[in-house]
């Protein structure tokens, strides 16, 4: 299991710049993937960054040059570095780790979300 706590949110103006922290409560070079999802009221939880244990990144066109993703090894921590920000991003961040274990079965843990407004 691991436990995740997110940190960063808050209230942005448009073309402004959050840094959303992730510390997860094990070794992450353990987790096969960690990333972030963001979730609008009353919708399914869109993708927005993953890493993965390679080190490879994937980010979907709506943020791709926008949003970093990276990780401290040494930390435990994942974050996303979001600049340029838009009123469309506005949405509850919320920080994942997918675990897959000696089964290939996949368990994915969730963080509590933190909110990211983006208003002039």
């Amino acid at each position: 299991q691991v436990q995740l706590v997110e940190s960063g949110g808050g209230a942005v103006q448009p073309g402004g710049s959050l840094r959303l922290s992730c510390v997860a409560s094990r070794d992450i070079a353990s987790i096969n993937a960690m990333g972030w999802y963001r979730q609008y009221p009353g919708q399914q939880r869109e993708a927005v960054a993953t890493i993965h244990r390679s080190g490879a990144t994937n980010y979907p066109d709506s943020v791709k040059g926008r949003f970093t993703i990276s990780r401290d090894s040494a930390k435990n921590a994942v974050y996303l570095q979001m600049n340029s920000l838009k009123p469309e991003d506005t949405a509850v961040y919320i920080c994942y780790a997918a675990i897959v274990d000696s089964q290939w079965r996949i368990t994915n843990y969730w963080g509590q979300g933190t909110q990211v407004t983006v208003s002039s």
